[in-house]
């Protein structure tokens, strides 16, 4: 046979091992083993990169005899190092290398891709995609299986745009999620990230999500006259998320540390630059933290996958708590609804702290396989024609933004920036995130129709960040459906009755289109109950993608989730023909003498006056005491003061004219002085209480008064806290001191006290009384849960105790803890310590090498053996043990042990031994471990003993994991 007929017949053999090798990953249940083994593939080392030990090795290779019909020899268990030594390994013994024969076998194989062309790749990652359960699961099926793929084009200032790939995301987030292990973030804390659109965002979010932990996106710092105002936001929204490190970029790092004294859970603050270098020296928090490898995180599907704060007081912040199965229902009907397919493209300049700009503009895309070119807000809000021309540049055809933007393009663009341009590829144009005008409608329409808009591309859409983003949606092509209405009926009986377009009196609403799949919508009335078709109410909504609350907002969370499900939008609207109009907010609505009042059309015909700055008009009620209702007042932002008196005129004939009434107050203020949320809306409520309060018209301290402050506020507290910092190491150190100057002194007595004896029940009852006393003096209390079950011991022995493993305390816990009799099984390198060594000769501890797998297996009888002779023995599943909470993959030879002598697994789960003495540290802390004790399981006789073990193996994980209070790794 050829050389080349040779060398497809071993790369077929490598292909079917590199299935059967997968299909084992799958059922041990490693995700880290399989991302390591994707990545390298017939490269990777079986023990080393997939955690595939002498008993995973023997399924293997039995697995390979049956399928290949052949007898591997067992030095192949133990020396066979990848997947190509193992083919090379079958070829030999089929003594058919030079036939083709075992070709043809080979392609009898389940799973074995044979033409794995680009079609048969592309369906399969749709398929893993739409099996997907976590955002993390997503990228990294992108960044392994879709590696050179172009996903987003970061356009540049001069026209040019950043190519980031699927690959490119996948491997610096994972740098990213490396470092914040190695500074000490754990799987459940959180990460604000508080960065402008950046390529950074993107892997610095990832990352977050790969570590475990929660990314909290805030938006970063615009305006210095504003930077008091904006620290006791952010400061609110850091405290009440509990953030234990906040990413932030260079411009802004000396601001983003003027938080820091203000939160006490917050470690540091740091650029996204130096958390994407993954590798440069750190100071650790209270000298805790030491480098450590990055453990692959398994997140869940009902794990927190985002906190989103919405828009609210400073006091009262609003953490929307998303997780995983929220963010993928709402991805997935929104791409059901929109037909999203692989040929689309997406467009977007929306802030990606916003969750329209995060999920809609970005999410969609990662999950969808489709690519999404992206500018900054400020390039799109500086020249509009800018977000036009990426849409033109990239072909796109899907682009979201909210109402002002397509306002601000018809107004700012000129004729002489635009020629050329070309819009026909752009089939929706999703407007939302704010009330959609039927005046902005007809005017983009009327204004871009020359340049290949089309009127049915532009889509009016509903949704907020407690649904995941998206409720309702009209039908792909079917344009935006203008709804006019009786006004005076509408303001005072609430009932959207459609009138004639001649019809003097009219008020005009905007169709959200219908319910997302999945996703349903209710009106409710002032009684709670259904108010009928064309009737205003709160609009309630529930589904998949719908928020469990707010994050340890227990109040506001009340307000939102009502019975059976549904949550509270706080938005007015009416159902038509199962379409959804939205009216307004409710707590922005304007009661005057009976009439409701809508401030967004107030707001719309004021900001038409002449001088008036666009966007920056705010209608709010007042109380009026004497009326016992309210006042409609009106605070515009004026581009020109000199002319304050002309336009309030103005404005009061405009409102008049349009509604039959003026409104009573008219304020004329200077430009940035109404407050906005950080996605650009009015906050009415603020702009209110600023008004009532006679601040609405002051001026804003300068910068450096405002930064002198919050310096000056901050500096006590962080002496405060350097001082206590200092004291509290400076006692740890010295108690650390003395309880390894005690673990030496009391090992040493042992030792000397063991060398005459060779009795081993005489020596393990030493050692078991020397580890209480040496826990008692060293301040280390032990809390058992579930004692019981130990009690039962006597009575049933033997059992094969099953830990974590977290720290070297764990051992000292559990000799002080457990029957004395029971054996250990310790690794091999305590040989090298004479002192231990001797000590667990003399108690009859195992000391096992790990190196040789031939000897592992030989060694494994030993524990059998000591088993049938009704000795109980200690297994720590997880082999070893790092800093990082978790807990890692178990090795079987415990469960076999079990199966191999029908002998029960004793689940015990060590809590707080981790944070008293951490991987890599010397010195431990004085405080409380607390044993658990779990269910005894046993072996089922009659089982297959592979699926056994394995059963035995992930009952054991699931208890321990629920003991300790840890995720599985």
């Amino acid at each position: 046979m050829s050389s080349s007929a040779t060398k497809l017949e071993r790369a077929t053999a490598e292909q079917a091992i590199r299935e059967i090798v997968e299909q084992l990953l799958g059922e041990l249940g490693n995700p880290g083993a399989l991302e390591e083994f994707a990545r390298k593939e017939s490269g990777a080392h079986l023990e080393r990169d997939l955690g595939l030990g002498s008993l995973e090795r023997v399924e293997l290779m039995l697995r390979l005899d049956k399928y290949f019909s052949v007898h591997l020899p067992e030095t192949v268990v133990a020396e066979a190092d990848t997947v190509s030594d193992l083919a090379q390994a079958v070829l030999q013994q089929t003594g058919r290398a030079q036939s083709d024969s075992h070709y043809d076998a080979v392609s009898a194989a389940p799973n074995v891709v044979r033409q794995a062309g680009c079609q048969g790749i592309a369906e399969e990652l749709r398929e893993k995609l739409a099996r997907a359960e976590t955002l993390t699961e997503i990228i990294g099926i992108r960044g392994r299986a879709d590696a050179d793929a172009a996903h987003i084009y970061l356009c540049e200032e001069d026209g040019g745009a950043r190519t980031i790939t699927c690959g490119e995301l996948f491997t610096r987030a994972t740098a990213v999620a490396a470092e914040l292990t190695r500074r000490g973030i754990a799987p459940g804390q959180t990460v604000a990230i508080m960065l402008p659109t950046s390529a950074e965002f993107f892997w610095t979010f990832a990352g977050t999500l790969l570590a475990g932990a929660i990314p909290v996106p805030i938006y970063p710092p615009f305006r210095a006259d504003r930077i008091e105002e904006y620290a006791a936001r952010q400061a609110a929204i850091l405290r009440n998320a509990e953030a234990r490190l906040l990413v932030t970029f260079r411009r802004a790092e000396s601001v983003a540390k003027l938080l820091e004294p203000q939160v006490k859970s917050l470690r540091a603050v740091v650029t996204a630059e130096r958390l994407a270098s993954s590798g440069g020296p750190v100071a650790p928090p209270e000298s805790e933290t030491r480098p450590v490898e990055i453990a692959s995180h398994r997140a869940r599907a009902d794990e927190i996958a985002l906190l989103q704060y919405t828009s609210g007081s400073t006091g009262n912040p609003k953490g929307v708590v998303l997780t995983h199965v929220n963010l993928l229902a709402n991805i997935r009907s929104m791409r059901e609804a929109v037909h999203i397919h692989e040929d689309d493209v997406a467009v977007s300049w929306l802030p990606l702290y916003h969750d329209m700009g995060l999920i809609g503009a970005w999410f969609v895309p990662l999950a969808t396989r489709i690519p999404v070119a992206i500018l900054s807000p400020l390039a799109f809000l500086s020249r509009p024609e800018r977000w036009l021309w990426a849409i033109h540049n990239h072909r796109g055809t899907l682009s979201p933004a909210p109402n002002f933007a397509y306002e601000l393009c018809v107004r700012k663009i000129a004729e002489t920036d635009i020629k050329g341009l070309d819009l026909s590829s752009w089939r929706a144009a999703l407007n939302g995130a704010e009330p959609v005008r039927a005046e902005t409608i007809d005017r983009f329409v009327e204004k871009f129709s020359p340049y290949g808009f089309r009127r049915e591309a532009l889509l009016p859409v509903y949704g907020l960040a407690e649904a995941s983003l998206g409720v309702a949606a009209p039908a792909v092509g079917s344009g935006a459906r203008v709804d006019q209405i009786n006004r005076t009926r509408f303001e005072n009986e609430g009932r959207a009755i459609s009138v004639a377009d001649d019809t003097a009196s009219v008020i005009e609403f905007v169709s959200a289109g219908k319910p997302l799949p999945q996703m349903e919508v209710r009106i409710v009335n002032a009684a709670g109950q259904d108010a009928g078709e064309r009737v205003e109410g709160r609009l309630f909504f529930r589904g998949p993608s719908a928020t469990s609350g707010y994050y340890r907002n227990p109040e506001a969370t009340r307000e939102l989730v009502r019975e059976d499900g549904w949550l509270d939008s706080g938005d007015l609207a009416y159902l038509a023909d199962d379409e959804v109009y939205i009216t307004g907010r409710a707590k922005d609505i304007i009661i005057k003498g009976g009439h409701n009042l809508y401030p967004q059309e107030i707001e719309e015909i004021a900001g038409r006056v002449k001088g008036v700055r666009t966007g920056c008009v705010v209608a709010f009620g007042v109380p009026d005491k004497t009326s016992g209702t309210e006042r409609l007042a009106v605070a515009a932002e004026a581009r020109d003061l000199r002319e304050q008196e002309r336009i309030a005129q103005d404005i009061t004939r405009e409102v008049s004219e349009a509604l039959g009434l003026p409104p009573d107050i008219v304020v004329i203020i200077p430009a940035h002085s109404i407050p906005k949320t950080s996605s650009g809306k009015l906050r009415r409520s603020e702009t209110r209480k600023l008004y009532l309060e006679g601040k609405l018209t002051k001026a804003p301290a300068p910068a450096w008064l405002q930064i002198g402050k919050l310096l000056a506020h901050g500096a006590f507290p962080r002496a405060v806290s350097a001082a206590k910092k200092v004291g509290r190491r400076g006692t740890e150190i010295l108690y650390g001191v003395y309880a390894l100057a005690l673990f030496g002194i009391a090992t040493f007595l042992v030792w000397a006290f063991l060398i005459p004896t060779r009795s081993r029940n005489f020596s393990a009852g030493v050692v078991h009384r020397a580890s209480r006393i040496l826990l008692r003096l060293a301040a280390i209390r032990v809390q058992i849960e579930g004692s019981k079950v130990l009690s039962e011991w006597t009575h049933s022995a033997p059992w094969i105790f099953a830990p974590n493993h977290s720290s070297y305390l764990d051992i000292l816990t559990l000799l002080a803890i457990l029957p004395a009799r029971a054996r250990y099984v310790a690794k091999g390198e305590i040989a090298s310590m004479p002192l231990v060594n001797l000590i667990a000769r003399r108690s009859g501890h195992f000391a096992f090498e790990r190196a040789s797998a031939q000897a592992r297996i030989a060694q494994a009888e030993e524990v059998n053996e000591a088993l049938r002779q009704g000795d109980s023995v200690v297994i720590y599943p997880e082999g070893t043990f790092t800093e990082i909470p978790g807990i890692r993959p178990f090795q079987l030879g415990a469960f076999k042990a079990a199966v191999d002598t029908g002998r029960p697994i004793c689940p015990i789960a060590l809590r707080g031994a981790r944070e008293l003495l951490r991987d890599k540290t010397y010195l431990p802390k004085p405080g409380r471990v607390t044993i658990t004790f779990g269910p005894l399981i046993y072996p089922r006789a009659g089982e297959s003993d592979w699926h056994e073990i394995v059963r035995l193996r992930d009952e054991t994980r699931e208890v321990i994991a629920q003991g300790a209070g840890e995720s599985l790794l």
